[in-house]
C-alpha cells in the first residue's frame, strides 16, 4: 500500500475523533442539564410536600413584604438586601436566625411570628398570614 493511500484511508478517522468527541461532550452536557433539571424539580415537588405552600406564589409575596430589602434571595430580581443573611440554601441550614432548628413548622413560625421565636431579633413583623408563610417558605426550600 502506498503512502498516499494510507493517508486517503486515515484522513477521514482523523476528521471522525473530533467529531465523535463533540457528539460525546454534547450528550453529556444534555444529560447533566436534564438531570439538573430533574433534581430542580423534584426539590420544587420535595418542598411543597414540607410546607404544603406553592413557591410560585411566593415572588409576588416577597416583593409585597419587602423581604428583599433586607434579604439576597436568589432568582428574584431586586432583591440584593444586605442587612439580613442571604436566603440562598435555606434548606441545607441546621438553624433559622441562629437560635431555631430549621423545620418546615419552625420556618413557618419565623415568617409570620419572628418575634415570637427570637424576641429582639431584627427580623420585623410582617403581617403575612400563614398561608403566605408556607407559599415563601416552599420557595425558599426550593432554591
Amino acid at each position: 500500500m502506498s503512502d498516499q493511500s494510507r493517508n486517503a484511508e486515515t484522513a477521514p478517522s482523523r476528521l471522525a475523533r473530533p467529531l465523535l468527541l463533540g457528539i460525546v461532550v454534547i450528550v453529556a452536557v444534555a444529560s447533566g442539564a436534564g438531570r439538573y433539571l430533574s433534581l430542580r424539580g423534584s426539590d420544587r415537588a420535595m418542598a411543597k410536600a414540607l410546607t404544603g405552600g406553592d413557591p410560585d406564589r411566593a415572588p409576588a409575596l416577597l416583593r409585597r413584604y419587602g423581604c428583599g430589602g433586607c434579604h439576597t434571595i436568589s432568582g428574584l430580581s431586586g432583591a440584593d438586601g444586605k442587612v439580613a443573611p442571604p436566603l440562598e440554601g435555606l434548606r441545607h441550614r441546621i438553624y433559622i436566625a441562629g437560635k431555631v432548628q430549621n423545620t418546615p413548622e419552625n420556618l413557618i413560625r419565623w415568617i409570620v411570628s419572628p418575634q415570637a421565636l427570637a424576641p429582639g431579633s431584627a427580623m420585623p413583623q410582617t403581617g403575612i398570614s400563614e398561608s403566605e408563610a408556607r407559599d415563601v417558605a416552599a420557595f425558599l426550600y426550593s432554591q
